[in-house]
């Protein structure tokens, strides 16, 4: 959704291939051992944490609509005060997942 194919595509490498990872195991079924529900959202949207360097890299997919994976959002924490994924991102999150759930109802048809 959104820019977040091209937002991991400007991850180091190893964020590449461990988020990477993650979505293929979603895809088959499976859950990455770094992948954790996204707090607020409930069932379904999930979370994968990468740190490198001492940088964390962020990637929020869902796994609610059958048969597909979405992903919402790719994004570089950038604060230093706490874990918590900021209110904006947050925001962002909630409008892609509606707009994802728009299209699959659409292509359901």
């Amino acid at each position: 959704m959104g820019d977040s194919l091209k937002t991991v595509a400007g991850f180091p490498q190893a964020v590449k291939s461990e988020i990477g990872f993650a979505l293929y195991q979603a895809q088959t079924g499976g859950k990455h051992i770094n992948a954790k529900p996204l707090h607020g959202f409930g069932a379904g949207v999930l979370e994968v944490v990468s740190d490198h360097r001492g940088d964390t890299f962020r990637a929020v997919y869902t796994v609610r609509l059958a048969g597909r994976v979405y992903v919402l959002h790719a994004f570089q924490k950038k604060s230093k005060t706490g874990i918590a994924t900021p209110k904006a991102e947050m925001e962002l999150v909630k409008r892609r997942l509606k707009h994802a759930g728009e299209l699959y109802a659409a292509q359901e048809k």
